[in-house]
């Protein structure tokens, strides 16, 4: 890999947040081109149906990529949780802890600020989780634009933060986001699962076994009611984190996966769901309830949960936080660009009718509020710090392609 000033252009931590900039900006053009309404009937026309029975689906193109594609998605994000938590700071619970209050907190603040917009209108309650999720590759992509004047520790601390935030998205689409379960499909999925984890005691560590079992289990998940993302995850967990003979295939996977999910399957699915249609929206859209609580919760809920629960979790652990309170509350604003999992959960919540518009313009505003705010807040508080080349980029770059986080503080020389 390329290192320093040497690197490719896609082998910049900013190069995924602009690429996914480019795809929406893109989707707004061609959704509200003469040709928008043509292409929206084209995404959503059935060309087959897949399953049977009360699992049946209508097969189209948004359903091939938000439940086909983006299995792929969560697969990768399944497999750097389990990389973060057998070989990671996740490891030790007390190294996990702050990071992990602070992710609940930014989970619940903005739930709670998108109820209070919305608590007159029942039916508009199903978006409560859309403003709890943080898009990873925007907001890295967004600090990364101050460079090293940021703090390392600063950094790491976003990255296990909207990690912790993924796993949550994850667990709360399978808890409040799946309907209509079936019997028969979920059993299926739990013997394939424990097929998939006995492979892994057996020893079996070719990866091939293990993903033609992962596209048994999407299968199944996909006519169960669990939403089939979940497949991905799932799978994740089974992969082999270390082979006898040196090596791992988890993070082998994880490598293979990383450019495909950051420069194909997440720019495609923003430029199938990030458009916004301006054509019959008016002032009524910009201020709808829903519009105004995933807005709200992402510019204001955001900071708010994270800040106030990391400084708590500091006082009772007695730790020191990675930063002085400016910059903490920089980063929290960061922490408020949903995109990519936002636009996700409101898909699940509101498909694609009337409600998509306000979905979007919510999303797409307050994650747009927040990483100016955020980068201009991180800007000021940075300055004067010295821009040099700090030995954490070195070491995360050896930390991921190692899986070995926690070896970055070992001594660089051997013990005598």
């Amino acid at each position: 890999m390329a290192t320093g000033a040497a690197k490719h252009w896609w082998e910049r931590d900013t190069a995924p947040g602009y690429v996914l900039l480019a795809a929406t900006i893109l989707s707004f053009l061609l959704f509200n081109a003469p040709f928008g309404e043509a292409l929206h009937h084209w995404l959503e026309s059935p060309f087959g149906t897949v399953g049977f029975g009360e699992g049946a689906h209508a097969l189209n193109l948004h359903l091939v990529i938000n439940d086909g594609l983006m299995v792929i998605f969560f697969l990768y994000v399944g497999l750097e949780l389990k990389r973060e938590t057998v070989e990671g700071p996740f490891k030790n619970p007390r190294e996990a802890a702050l990071p992990m209050a602070g992710a609940v907190g930014g989970m619940v603040a903005p739930a709670l600020i998108y109820v209070a917009f919305n608590a007159q209108e029942p039916a508009f309650l199903r978006g409560w989780a859309i403003p709890a999720a943080t898009d990873i590759a925007f907001a890295l992509g967004v600090i990364s634009l101050l460079g090293p004047r940021v703090p390392p520790g600063l950094r790491l601390f976003l990255l296990a933060l909207a990690i912790i935030d993924d796993l949550g998205a994850i667990l709360v689409i399978a808890l409040f986001y799946s309907s209509h379960l079936t019997g028969w499909a979920l059993g299926g999925a739990a013997v394939t699962y424990i097929a998939m984890l006995l492979m892994n005691r057996a020893g079996i560590k070719s990866l091939l076994p293990f993903w033609i079992m992962g596209l048994v289990l999407w299968g199944f998940m996909l006519v169960s009611g669990v939403h089939a993302t979940i497949a991905g995850v799932l799978t994740a967990t089974a992969i082999p984190m270390r082979q006898k003979g040196g090596g791992s295939p988890l993070i082998t996977a994880e490598h293979a996966l990383k450019p495909w999910v950051q420069f194909a399957i997440m720019p495609i699915f923003a430029l199938a769901n990030a458009g916004v249609i301006l054509h019959g929206a008016g002032l009524d859209t910009l201020l709808h309830p829903i519009a105004l609580g995933i807005a709200a919760g992402l510019v204001f809920g955001k900071p708010i949960g994270i800040v106030l629960c990391s400084y708590i979790a500091c006082a009772v652990l007695k730790q020191r936080a990675p930063a002085n309170f400016g910059q903490m509350v920089g980063m929290a604003m960061l922490a408020g660009i949903g995109f990519t999992m936002s636009l996700f959960i409101g898909n699940l919540a509101f498909g694609v009718g009337d409600l998509a518009t306000p979905v979007r313009f919510g999303v797409l505003g307050g994650s747009l509020i927040s990483a100016l705010a955020g980068l201009s807040v991180l800007a000021y508080f940075c300055r004067g710090v010295l821009p040099t080349r700090d030995q954490l980029g070195r070491d995360e770059d050896t930390a991921e392609a190692r899986g070995v986080i926690e070896d970055i503080d070992a001594p660089r020389t051997p013990k005598p």
